[in-house]
């Protein structure tokens, strides 16, 4: 028996493959709206958002959960989590402006990241939460503040020992001079507490970080200060991957193919950030992320029953409760995993002179993946309806990448499995959606649908590229209501809009309001019980 091709098959939400699986409704949505296009599942968010929710409510009587909305600019998400009472983690002007709109008063507002003096007037004048970022931050909140103003702030804390330098953040040996600043200006600051953020999903790391802040919560009750909140940030991680053991030999069969030992699997001798001495691969890979396995809310519930050794072994959650601190965090990537996914149209399929298959789509590589990583997650093929040479479901072999997840899906006509790399439309040579190599078991034709995955998390706007004067895809929200879909533009959705009725008109607006309820679609038998 042959092997199968190595493959990176995609974990798809029940509700997403649900709609996937509706092809009428696919094929309404790129009609009405033109293609290519970012979906968002409010629905899928308001899940995980539960998820985590419940994890808490276990664990911690205090906790605070404010959504970061720099992981995605969809308004349909910011009232999503407006509407589910939690609060909101912006870091600009825009994004803060974003908040107000979409509903969240100050007291469910923080800031954090760098800001300028400009921003920091708007934020004492607006009364939210400020993450203090430095120290000349948290002197200019105090001299701007004068005796108008009682700003709330918390104090992000840098340098933990065994941990990375950060760029952002106090450094543990300055904090002396926070709590200087922030015994002299009582009146002016309203010192909350303090926050740290660890993105290297290093449990222990992030363990000593907080063990780190229980004692800076002592310090500051010896110079009369009385923090009682403790933000633990974000940085919990999303799962890519809908079989690990795929994966591994995904991974395996690419170290083979470094070391010539196999066919290339890489464009233009990509790495992928591995490196070649002595006839073996070292290094780690820039996509390590991906082969995270472990849930968002596992991470939590780990962390929260952590023992630390300087409190008698009690746990994060039990040391919290005994000295009423108040959790806050700020999840982004684990609130919009699963929640959005990207439709492009394949518009040619070529052959390079070295045979490699190159399949051309109507976006560029920017609009998908952030710009320092190889997204390793297979995207999926569906194919045109002029291609299709039977009815969904008839039972003929599955169309690679989407077949093993959605094996409704007919396959195209050609035969023979075949590898290819998906490109981009801009005339640039780094226009590669894809540098590793997608095994497919027919080539695609164009008209055929690519579904990339999982681009919630910063793929769809962190550096999406306007070039050549191509125009952004649009954002739509996708939703299941009473058995069947609706699509509304992403600034036209609200989380309570019967169904059937039209969205609102809002104006101004960057694009025109729609003239027409949204279309409805039955899902389909097999899709039935997706949420």
């Amino acid at each position: 028996m042959t092997a199968p091709h190595p493959a990176l098959p995609a974990r798809i939400h029940p509700l997403v493959r649900a709609y996937l699986d509706t092809r009428d409704a696919v094929d309404e949505t790129l009609i009405r709206f033109g293609s290519p296009v970012h979906l968002i599942f409010p629905q899928v968010y308001a899940d995980n958002l539960e998820r985590m929710r419940a994890v808490l409510r276990h664990q911690l009587p205090g906790h605070r959960i404010c959504y970061a909305h720099k992981v995605n600019q969809s308004r349909a998400l910011v009232r999503t989590a407006e509407h589910a009472g939690i609060a909101i983690d912006v870091a600009s002007p825009q994004e803060l402006a974003s908040a107000i709109g979409a509903g969240f008063g100050p007291m469910r507002i923080e800031v954090t990241g760098p800001k300028g003096e400009a921003f920091l007037r708007d934020l004492i004048d607006c009364g939210v939460t400020v993450n203090v970022d430095n120290l000349w931050e948290l002197r200019r909140i105090a001299e701007l503040a004068g005796d108008r103003a009682n700003v709330p702030v918390l104090l992000r804390i840098s340098g933990f020992p065994d941990s990375p330098v950060s760029r952002f953040g106090v450094p543990l040996a300055h904090v002396d001079r926070a709590f200087d600043l922030l015994t002299a200006h009582r009146g002016r600051i309203r010192f909350l507490g303090f926050a740290f953020h660890i993105d290297s999903g290093e449990p222990a790391e992030r363990v000593r970080a907080f063990d780190a802040c229980l004692e800076l919560v002592e310090r500051a009750y010896g110079r009369g200060l009385t923090p009682s909140v403790l933000d633990i940030g974000g940085g919990f991680r999303q799962v890519f991957t809908a079989d690990a053991d795929r994966f591994d030999g995904y991974v395996r069969a690419l170290r083979e193919s470094l070391l010539g030992h196999r066919e290339p699997m890489s464009w233009a001798d990509n790495t992928f950030g591995y490196h070649i001495d002595d006839g073996a691969v070292h290094g780690t890979p820039v996509f390590h992320k991906y082969a995270n396995t472990i849930p968002a809310t596992r991470m939590l519930a780990d962390l929260l029953t952590a023992p630390l050794e300087r409190h008698g072994g009690r746990t994060i959650a039990q040391v919290a409760v005994d000295n009423m601190i108040e959790i806050w965090l700020e999840p982004g990537k684990s609130l919009v995993d699963h929640a959005g996914i990207t439709v492009a149209r394949v518009e040619f399929v070529k052959e390079l002179a070295d045979g490699t298959v190159l399949v051309n789509v109507d976006l560029s590589r920017d609009a998908v993946t952030p710009a320092d990583q190889e997204v390793m997650v297979d995207p999926l093929v569906l194919p045109s309806p002029a291609h299709r040479p039977g009815p969904i479901g008839d039972g003929s072999a599955p169309h690679r990448g989407a077949g093993d997840i959605f094996p409704c899906l007919a396959p195209v006509t050609e035969s023979g499995a075949v590898g290819v790399y998906f490109a981009g439309r801009l005339c640039l040579e780094r226009d590669l959606i894809t540098n590793h190599k997608v095994w497919l078991a027919q080539r695609p034709r164009p008209g055929d649908l690519v579904i990339f995955p999982n681009t919630a998390a910063y793929h769809m706007d962190l550096s999406a590229a306007a070039a050549s004067m191509h125009p952004l895809p649009a954002k739509l929200a996708v939703v299941h209501r009473a058995g069947s879909f609706q699509v509304y533009r992403d600034n036209d959705y609200e989380p309570l809009i019967p169904v059937g009725v039209p969205p609102p008109r809002r104006l101004p607006s960057r694009r025109p309001p729609l003239r027409r309820p949204p279309q409805r679609w039955p899902v389909r038998p097999d899709s039935a019980g997706a949420p």
